[in-house]
């Protein structure tokens, strides 16, 4: 199934500057394998040592964060839009 995955700017680098790539995948963990194999190292930057979404990452399948859904199990229809959002914090 393939979907879009949006780029924030911090990870453009991987990307080759791109700010929207396709990938494939039935699952979220699926599109990031996906999308690794095509921007080595990107994935490392999504997840942490562990495998799990980085604390300071939101990921978001269609308008819905993943970690409200399945986490890396979450669905990805084709035709689906993936968002990566690093999270911003400030005071």
């Amino acid at each position: 199934m393939s979907v879009s995955v949006r780029i924030p700017t911090i990870l453009r680098t991987y990307t080759g500057g791109e700010s929207e790539v396709t990938a494939t995948g039935g699952t979220l963990a699926e599109v990031l394998d996906d999308l690794d194999s095509s921007y080595t190292g990107i994935k490392g930057r999504i997840l942490d040592d562990n495998g799990a979404l980085r604390r300071f990452v939101n990921v978001y399948v269609g308008n819905d964060d993943v970690r409200f859904l399945d986490d890396l199990a979450t669905p990805t229809p084709d035709g689906t839009q993936v968002s990566v959002i690093p999270a911003v914090a400030g005071g």
